[in-house]
């Protein structure tokens, strides 16, 4: 299958961020092959709310950056695993723009699979949860889409408290599972 693996985080090689390479070897190791995009690397407007894709039959944003070519890469994977830090309780702002854009192909986003990775500083799993709702919502918009599993990566606050964590192995075993 075709994995792709979408990283919100702002820091390269931060927790959420660990636990999508370790996803990633784990569906390697699976036979999988693997795309990762770390969203801070793309440029990514914010959506404008123009309704040119809406009057486009959504196949074209009037944007042009970045996003086009991730839609592209969205719509011929069968997987997607989306890795988000949680800030003040929901998503980061990277991933919720992204989300956002996805606006003007949401409906070529079809019988995906999805994966969620989230980390907080929090040691709640419960505090997460608004997260997930968020990305649920996003998910209720794409015909077929189906919720395959959720990494809560919670009490992780530094760059690297996620490495000596058991998340390591769950995001890796999840990876391997798909």
């Amino acid at each position: 299958m075709k994995v792709l693996i979408i990283s919100s985080s702002p820091r390269k090689g931060g927790n959420s961020d660990t636990l999508c390479n370790s996803f990633a070897k784990g569906a390697v190791d699976a036979g999988h092959s693997i795309n990762k995009i770390f969203l801070k690397d793309k440029k990514i407007n914010y959506c404008t709310g123009c309704g040119f894709c809406n009057t486009n039959n959504y196949t074209v944003c009037s944007q042009k950056d970045e996003m086009s070519e991730i839609l592209n890469i969205m719509i011929d994977s069968d997987v997607i695993v989306f890795a988000t830090p949680v800030y003040f309780y929901t998503m980061c702002g990277q991933m919720k723009t992204f989300i956002d854009r996805c606006c003007s192909r949401y409906t070529h986003i079809l019988n995906k699979k999805f994966y969620y990775i989230i980390t907080a500083a929090d040691d709640n799993k419960e505090a997460l949860n608004r997260t997930v709702e968020e990305f649920r919502g996003f998910l209720d918009c794409l015909e077929g889409a189906e919720e395959k599993g959720i990494l809560y990566g919670s009490g992780v606050w530094e760059k690297t408290d996620v490495e000596n964590t058991p998340y390591i192995n769950e995001a890796y075993e999840m990876g391997k599972s798909i």
